[in-house]
């Protein structure tokens, strides 16, 4: 007997803003289980510490989560100094303690050093793998293993206020920066360690942060769950949610013919003359209603070659 597929074919992307306490999976059950969506991704972990900005991607934009994972991200990020933590957060274990003499002068020389491109140590507290496994369930058995520094940009580090050895920083970045990284090595270069006490996330990409909502909004705006789900209702909570393209925004666009849309849906490249330079990705639509088909790339010949191709299908609770 064939697997009926539970859910709806929902696609789209949900701004969420994340709570504290819970992990970025935990938030992404309770989204996907809102929305009722048959699938369901997230764009980069938060800590469970942290709070902001956590887009969900629905059903095909799935597809292009990697895109938002390698984004750019903006944090704005409260350090205590005078203190270090195994985890370099306030949920770890104080490793250390250091006298703080430190004025705002001798911060403001201490980051230029994390500006721009710098190389970056992974926390063992993160979410790499080695072998398979995240490093954190090494650093959990006390188990240290040897991490190579990573190329990372801070395109910004602007420093917001210090008082009573409580410092706020606004952090522009590249994928792959550890804040948490960041406070404990300036705390290092201060001279009396430092570790976050409070981290939250304003900007993934380009997204507009007043585009974000809690999960206690859409809970708010969720129907009765124990109604039957043939006759549940998601208008409310399908207005909030931003066209599946918009993760990938950045990428330029082109109009392609009935019949070339045809082809691209049968994993065809797609070869209407274009002037895109040669390996560039490529957002495909249709021109005759300017529906979103997915991504390509350009190929020696010039030809639109499929990538990532977006199907809309009929689902058990309507069309998406």
């Amino acid at each position: 007997m064939a697997r009926i597929k539970r859910g709806r074919a929902i696609n789209g992307v949900v701004l969420v803003d994340k709570y504290t306490g819970e992990s970025s999976n935990f938030i992404l059950q309770q989204v996907k289980r809102l929305y009722g969506a048959a699938k369901a991704g997230h764009t980069g972990a938060l800590d469970p510490l942290a709070t902001g900005m956590l887009p969900i991607c629905l059903g095909e934009a799935t597809k292009f989560s990697q895109f938002l994972l390698d984004a750019d991200k903006t944090y704005i990020v409260t350090a205590k100094l005078g203190e270090r933590t195994d985890t370099s957060d306030s949920e770890g274990d104080i490793v250390e303690t250091r006298p703080v003499n430190v004025t705002r002068d001798l911060i403001d020389s201490a980051v230029e050093a994390f500006r721009g491109p710098i190389k970056q140590v992974p926390s063992m507290f993160s979410a790499l793998k080695h072998k398979g496994k995240p490093l954190y369930s090494y650093a959990r058995q006390g188990i240290v293993i040897e991490r190579e520094a990573r190329e990372i940009t801070v395109h910004s580090l602007v420093v917001l206020r210090y008082e009573n050895n409580q410092l706020d920083m606004q952090v522009a970045c590249s994928k792959g920066t550890y804040i948490r990284t960041l406070v404990d090595d300036l705390g290092q270069a201060l001279g009396c360690g430092a570790h976050v006490t409070m981290l939250r996330r304003t900007k993934v990409a380009d997204y507009p942060s007043q585009n974000m909502i809690t999960v206690e909004k859409l809970q708010s705006l969720s129907e009765d769950l124990s109604i039957d789900r043939q006759f549940r209702t998601f208008d409310k909570l399908d207005a909030l949610l931003l066209p599946t393209d918009t993760a990938v925004a950045n990428l330029p666009a082109f109009n392609a013919t009935d019949a070339s849309i045809e082809r691209f849906l049968h994993g065809q490249e797609i070869l209407e003359e274009n002037q895109f330079p040669k390996n560039d990705l490529v957002r495909i639509y249709r021109d005759s209603d300017k529906r979103f088909y997915g991504m390509a790339e350009v190929d020696s010949a010039g030809n639109l070659q499929p990538k990532r191709v977006v199907v809309y299908k009929e689902s058990y609770f309507g069309e998406n």
